[in-house]
């Protein structure tokens, strides 16, 4: 399709068409610097750290998957190892009995590799050949015994190898997984730190405050009597994790993501919790918020892909985001999911 140009309008030349637009540039200019110049300034801090909280939340999601991940590919290199050993246990086997029937069948090849009867008719010593031919019977039906134990370990041999072999695919599968997390928790936590260093320095230093932990020589009293011994000691080891720094994927004790704190803190106390905060939920008896004690882990979003531990007066402990270290903050602080007694 072919284009076509307008038609200049009558009665104007180049030169007045020129006047024209540039009057029409400046009217557009006086126009705009009479609009609020500031309005859209104004509003960026807030957009910008209403987009950073977003990106946490985002990553913290991410995170939680890469946790999962991780846990499943340490699981797997376990059961890779375990089965690698049995392989190999099982190989040294089957070389044994390889040799043990090599033995036998060398013996029987000499005392009976012919006719029977003939040797028997050649032998110096009759009764001797007897009784050296009743023992070769008892040997073959031993040898027989020990071929069949053979075939049985190389069929399980073969079995075991095909389910180490299953287990390493699905290991380096889990590995894919667990790298293309971590991208994507990078990927997120390295955009929201750009967007924070756009900031103005006050609104930066002012974000960074609201991350700061309260002062540990200051900690609140507990709000209430912890629900067991275990729950007293897992609150004293999340008490003593304040200030410690957040960093993804880690679980103390030198920093902590908000699973890995929970998880940390409980092992203290001599009880194992799974690595993720969807899984720790499920870790014991799920009471309501209006029942929560001290030791109490409170799981956040529908997805509970934040938790932190109750601590009473309406309070947790918890590792919050990046740049944020473990601190105290309002229950209530975003919406509650659950409430697990451990």
């Amino acid at each position: 399709m072919g284009f076509h140009r307008r038609p200049a309008q009558p009665g104007l030349d180049r030169s007045t068409r020129v006047t024209v637009l540039s009057a029409a540039v400046a009217t557009a200019a006086a126009a705009l610097a009479a609009a609020p110049a500031g309005a859209a300034p104004q509003d960026k801090p807030s957009v910008t750290r209403a987009t950073v909280d977003r990106l946490y939340e985002q990553a913290e999601r991410a995170t939680e998957l890469y946790n999962k991940a991780d846990e499943r590919a340490d699981k797997l290199r376990t059961q890779v190892a375990r089965a690698k050993d049995s392989v190999a246990r099982g190989q040294e086997r089957i070389n044994k009995m390889r040799g043990a029937l090599g033995a036998l069948a060398g013996a029987q090849y000499r005392d009976g590799g012919i006719d029977p009867a003939l040797a028997l008719l050649l032998s110096s010593d009759p009764d001797g050949y007897l009784d050296r031919a009743s023992v070769l019977d008892r040997v073959s039906a031993r040898q027989a015994g020990e071929l069949a134990d053979l075939q049985r370990a190389q069929r399980s041999l073969a079995q075991e190898r095909t389910e180490a072999g299953g287990k390493l695919a699905e290991l380096e599968k889990s590995r894919t997984t667990v790298a293309r997390h971590k991208r994507t928790v990078e990927h997120k936590l390295a955009k929201a730190r750009r967007l924070l260093n756009s900031l103005p320095s006050g609104e930066r230093d002012a974000y960074d405050r609201s991350s700061r932990s309260e002062d540990r020589g200051e900690l609140p009293e507990l709000g209430g009597a912890p629900s067991s011994a275990r729950a007293a000691a897992a609150i004293a080891a999340a008490r003593s994790a304040l200030g410690k720094p957040y960093v993804w994927g880690a679980s103390g004790p030198a920093g902590f993501d908000c699973s890995g704190l929970m998880q940390w803190s409980y092992a203290q106390a001599g009880v194992g919790l799974p690595r993720t905060s969807q899984a720790q939920r499920y870790a014991g008896r799920q009471v309501s918020l209006s029942e929560a004690q001290p030791g109490d882990l409170v799981a956040y979003r529908d997805d509970a892909s934040h938790i932190g531990m109750y601590m009473g007066n309406g309070q947790v402990v918890h590792a919050p985001y990046p740049g944020a270290a473990v601190r105290y903050d309002p229950v209530g602080m975003m919406p509650v999911s659950s409430v697990t007694r451990i």
